[in-house]
C-alpha cells in the first residue's frame, strides 16, 4: 500500500513537478485529474521534478469520480481553506488519499460537500488566502507519514 496525492485540474506545471518530486521521495502515488493546465512534456514541469520522474507512480484520470470508482474503499481527505478541521486533527493510515484542487479556485464545492467529514485545512494568518499548492501537499503528506511512522522510508 501507499499514500496518494490527487491533483484535480492542476494549472501550474512547476507545482505539479515539485509535488511529483515529493511523491518520488516518499513513495506516494500521484494522481492527475484532467484537464491539466499544461502539457505533460512542459519543460517547467520536467525541470521541477528533476530527474526523478522514473520514480513517480503517476496515474492520469478523466474525472475525480473516476478516481473514486477505482478506489471505492479508500478514504479521501480534501484540502480546503474553508474547512473547519485542521489537517493535524485526523488520524491517517496507509492507503489514504489527499485531494487538492486547482491553484486559482481550489476544489469544486460538490467534492467538498461529498467529503465534508474529511475536509482539512492548514492553519495560517488571515493575511494570505492560501499556501502554495506544492508546499501544502508536502506538509500534509509528511504529517501522514509521521503518523504511520514513516513506513518504508529511512
Amino acid at each position: 500500500m501507499a499514500l496518494h496525492i490527487v491533483l484535480v485540474e492542476p494549472e501550474i506545471p512547476a507545482n505539479t513537478g515539485n509535488i511529483a518530486r515529493t511523491c518520488a521521495a516518499t513513495g506516494t502515488h500521484l494522481h492527475l485529474v484532467r484537464p491539466l493546465g499544461f502539457n505533460t512534456d512542459d519543460r517547467t514541469l520536467k525541470r521541477a521534478g528533476l530527474d526523478y520522474w522514473y520514480a513517480v507512480n503517476i496515474h492520469y484520470h478523466d474525472s475525480f469520480q473516476e478516481v473514486r470508482q477505482l478506489y471505492p474503499e479508500s478514504r479521501f481527505f480534501c484540502a480546503s481553506t474553508r474547512s473547519s478541521k485542521r489537517y493535524s486533527e485526523h488520524s491517517y493510515r496507509d492507503g489514504d488519499f489527499f485531494v487538492f484542487g486547482k491553484e486559482t479556485k481550489g476544489l469544486p464545492q460538490e467534492i467538498l460537500d461529498a467529503h465534508a467529514d474529511t475536509c482539512i485545512r492548514l492553519p495560517m494568518t488571515d493575511k494570505v488566502r492560501s499556501l502554495n499548492l506544492s508546499n501544502s501537499a508536502a506538509i500534509v503528506i509528511y504529517e501522514a507519514l509521521r503518523q504511520t511512522d514513516f513506513a518504508g522510508l529511512e
